[in-house]
């Protein structure tokens, strides 16, 4: 059985680069500043890989993806 994901901003440390919505736009949308807005939480199997590229890349740590309960 998978774990789910799901992402979390941390809005503080966030400086509204926009690199996770470009990595990952179908789970962020920005907002009309640049900042980060999810569009859904949970990140399904298939986009698992794109979404730890999004985690990985964000240049101030501030996208985390949480594992959740099987």
């Amino acid at each position: 059985m998978t774990r789910t994901r799901t992402l979390r901003i941390d809005r503080i440390t966030c400086t509204g680069r926009g690199l996770c919505a470009e990595l990952l736009p179908e789970l962020i949308d920005l907002d009309e500043w640049g900042y980060p807005v999810l569009k859904d939480r949970a990140v399904p199997d298939h986009l698992r890989t794109h979404a730890r590229r999004a985690v990985a890349a964000c240049p101030r740590l501030a996208l985390h993806a949480d594992r959740g309960r099987p």
